[in-house]
């Protein structure tokens, strides 16, 4: 076996037999991020055998400080960030088969970018496609690792569909749209990104290898700056729960989904979740610092860099200066947060 993993056989608890187990292994990455820059180049590192990293967004100057994979001329060419993760990670591992896939996740492609893989992480920034991970994962008995961080505090935890609770037995509704803060609103230092990738990753290769009996089986919360460290240990499964109880998968539902359109003529996407009233006034405060912004009791409209973006307190919102809604779906992410 190759000399590089030398080091890792020498680990009891993963020996020859776990190392040939990682090898032979595939892994769905959804979101290449801060998180998922960080899992990709663990498991890569690790010498898991197929990496299929997606991701919608491109690399921007002020991803450097935290997501590791990406250089200033990544930046400066503004490649897509899946593309530029496989990119270095063949330089760090060319051994193993890297996918590189450009896309918006949505519930037109989860199923088929879940099908062959033995294991899912989270690398995303909204809770949208959490939870349409979460219901695909249970509908196909999916393993897939939940993680977020922002600011200086992080979450993660394990799914084992029909084993453990799901994602909507322990947050049973998903946040309304501007309630929650998200890493353009509330900043986000990489020590907690670290610390979150640190537990998905080493529960990903528990799993991989055959060490299920070594998973922490909780709901973990991390706040490095107030180094404050909880865990919460899961019971079963929610009988009651839409998702993994009673199978009801809203989120993979076409119908029920976010609705994006390209309004012609106009340069600007539309962006229409599930409706829900959002509190402008609340976001006003959590954005006046990163542009300028127009507040009425109607909507609220901030102008950052090349864009503008207009909310309205149905969450609906219309984000001008691009006709590609997948770059529009990734603004809506950043500056409102679902």
């Amino acid at each position: 076996m190759n000399e590089r993993y030398s080091r890792q056989i020498l680990f009891n608890q993963i020996g020859k037999d776990g190392q040939e187990k990682l090898l032979s292994s595939r892994v769905l990455l959804v979101g290449c991020g801060a998180l998922g820059a960080a899992h990709a180049e663990v498991l890569a590192r690790a010498g898991v055998g197929f990496l299929r990293i997606v991701d919608r967004d491109f690399v921007e100057f002020t991803n450097l400080q935290r997501q590791t994979l990406y250089s200033e001329n990544d930046a400066k060419e503004r490649l897509p960030k899946a593309v530029a993760a496989k990119n270095r990670l063949v330089e760090i591992n060319s051994e193993i088969e890297i996918e590189a896939v450009v896309a918006d996740v949505n519930h037109s492609n989860i199923e088929s970018l879940v099908k062959d893989v033995d294991l899912i992480l989270d690398g995303t920034d909204n809770f949208q496609i959490r939870y349409l991970l979460n219901d695909t994962c249970v509908k196909h008995r999916k393993t897939w690792i939940y993680g977020a961080a922002v600011s200086s505090y992080g979450t993660t935890m394990t799914i084992f569909p029909n084993e453990t609770p799901c994602l909507r037995c322990i947050f049973e509704e998903m946040p309304n749209a501007g309630s929650s803060p998200t890493c353009d609103t509330a900043g986000v230092i990489q020590p907690i990104i670290s610390s979150i990738s640190a537990i998905q990753t080493t529960e990903a290769m528990k799993i991989l290898t055959g060490n299920t009996d070594a998973l922490h089986k909780s709901l973990i919360q991390i706040d490095v700056w107030q180094n404050d460290w909880r865990k919460i240990k899961l019971s079963k499964p929610n009988e009651d729960c839409e998702c993994c109880g009673k199978r009801n998968f809203e989120f993979l539902d076409a119908v029920t989904n976010e609705f994006s359109a390209v309004l012609c003529g106009r340069n600007a996407v539309q962006i229409a979740p599930k409706p829900t009233e959002i509190d402008l006034e609340n976001l006003a405060e959590k954005l006046k610092n990163l542009g300028e912004i127009k507040l009425n009791e109607y909507l609220l409209r901030l102008k950052i860099e090349d864009y503008e973006l207009t909310v309205f307190r149905d969450a609906r919102a219309i984000i001008r200066g691009t006709a590609d809604v997948s770059v529009a779906r990734s603004i809506y992410a950043k500056y409102v947060g679902v």
